[in-house]
């Protein structure tokens, strides 16, 4: 019989420690260590077999199949775009995001069109089979090859999985999951480490592919321990307001694939849909000649997207001026109205300022300095750009315009979208001119400064 001793882990860093600390020493943490009990095996007792997980033999590197394991795809182009092509067989799947932002959604969708195919294994741990059930008919997602088990014992969940064969196995959430022989309660470092760890198990060696939901924290980290997002093969994020209406998943780790793929989604009533051209979408609702709106090319990982920055300058505000900024970087934002002031002279540095991205998406890429200053200039003067202009670049502390990665891409997809005139870095200008991609019928001004720009668009 197994003896019972105790350890004391800490619930952000997932350290362990001989006795009990109110501040972790590995991270700093206050209250974050916890007891939990662990089970000591007398002598060298034999591990009992698991549950789905088949014994397995070392093997000559040359008699291993070097050829790709065929993809399973989901029906979801979106999807398939971040996770590199499809799901591979045997590989775990790690999507994170906040409480209500559509990891669930996602998923069942996913499980329906993959049902159309193959058999699909649905384990909850947070919600009844008829919530479920209510759920998938909401969204028109109701499929005979989708089994759904209520259950939070992993070694349930696992001979489930051994008996249906599944192709995906599905778990909503990882931190509702926990195996009995350990002493801590469900969602605890200890809990998500060994039942993540028993799920990998079993996809490596059925080819059973696996999708792990996971909850994230306050500072928007995945909850449990960090190693978490270690073991898995692939991690795909979910970015956006849950009252927003757009969707970003994005791709933090992708062992078969790249990391530089974004799915773009909406939400409405039925569920996600996906959105096929972003920029497009983003600029839908777009009020023409206004001041302080401007249209930037941006990247997200190979895709360009054009979205719109707002900027707002306020009357000469209190002693501290408000600074305000969604969708972008605070700090970038401080810079550029610095450089503005010192370079340019436009003298805001008392006045509130408020900037925005429409469509509640993030950037965060340099290449937005040139719309975050112009769009702040364009306000102050009241005078609007352009609306069929869009700019590009990044900006140093000298005033400085400099060259951004993949100028060619960006000017193609203004220019698809009807945009007849592009500002850009003048080095920018030169490598795009060498490559003779000069945005197809748009007119391309090569800046040196941010000087230069502003007198070109505002005059």
């Amino acid at each position: 019989m197994a003896r019972i001793k105790s350890r004391y882990v800490c619930q952000q860093c997932g350290s362990e420690f001989p006795t009990w600390y109110g501040r972790c020493p590995s991270c700093s943490s206050w209250n974050s260590v916890v007891e939990e009990a662990v089970p000591v095996q007398e002598g060298r007792a034999a591990r009992p077999p698991r549950p789905g997980v088949a014994a397995r033999q070392a093997v000559r590197l040359t008699e291993a199949s070097l050829t790709e394991s065929k993809r399973l795809r989901t029906g979801i182009d979106e999807l398939d775009r971040v996770l590199g092509g499809g799901i591979v067989p045997g590989s775990a799947v790690l999507v994170s995001g906040e409480p209500g932002i559509g990891k669930s959604t996602l998923m069942m969708h996913a499980a329906a069109r993959i049902a159309r195919g193959a058999s699909v294994l649905y384990v909850t741990g947070e919600e009844s089979v008829s919530q479920v059930g209510m759920r998938a008919r909401r969204l028109k997602a109701v499929d005979e090859r989708i089994y759904v088990l209520p259950e939070t014992d992993i070694v349930e969940v696992l001979r489930a999985a051994d008996s249906i064969k599944p192709a995906v196995l599905m778990v909503d959430s990882i931190q509702t999951m926990q195996d009995a022989s350990l002493g801590s309660a469900a969602g605890s470092v200890g809990q998500v480490r060994q039942c993540a760890a028993l799920l990998i198990e079993a996809s490596k060696s059925s080819d059973m592919a696996s999708f792990m939901v996971g909850h994230v924290t306050k500072t928007g980290a995945v909850a449990g321990p960090k190693v978490l997002e270690h073991m898995v093969d692939t991690v795909l994020q979910f970015e956006g307001g849950i009252h927003q209406a757009y969707r970003v998943v994005r791709t933090l780790k992708n062992r078969f694939g790249s990391t530089d793929e974004v799915g773009v989604f909406e939400m409405g009533e039925d569920g996600l849909r996906e959105v096929t051209n972003p920029s497009e979408a983003f600029l839908r609702e777009r009020v023409a000649g206004m001041a302080g709106s401007v249209v930037v090319p941006c990247m997200e990982g190979t895709r360009p997207f054009l979205v719109e920055l707002q900027a707002l300058v306020g009357s000469p505000g209190a002693n501290f001026p408000r600074r305000t900024a969604s969708g972008v970087d605070q700090g970038r934002v401080a810079i550029m109205l610095a450089v503005l002031g010192r370079r340019i002279g436009l003298g805001i540095e008392a006045n509130d300022t408020f900037m925005n991205v429409a469509g509640g998406i993030s950037v965060d890429e340099p290449a937005a300095d040139l719309g975050i200053a112009v769009a702040f200039t364009s306000s102050y003067k009241n005078r609007p750009v352009n609306p069929r202009t869009a700019v590009f670049g990044e900006i140093g502390l000298s005033g400085e315009l400099r060259s951004v990665p993949k100028a060619e891409a960006r000017a193609a997809e203004a220019a698809r979208l009807g945009f007849v005139n592009l500002v850009v870095p003048k080095a920018s200008l030169t490598r795009m001119k060498a490559s003779r991609q000069l945005g197809g019928q748009a007119e391309v001004f090569g800046a040196g400064t941010l000087a230069e720009a502003i007198e070109y668009l505002l005059g």
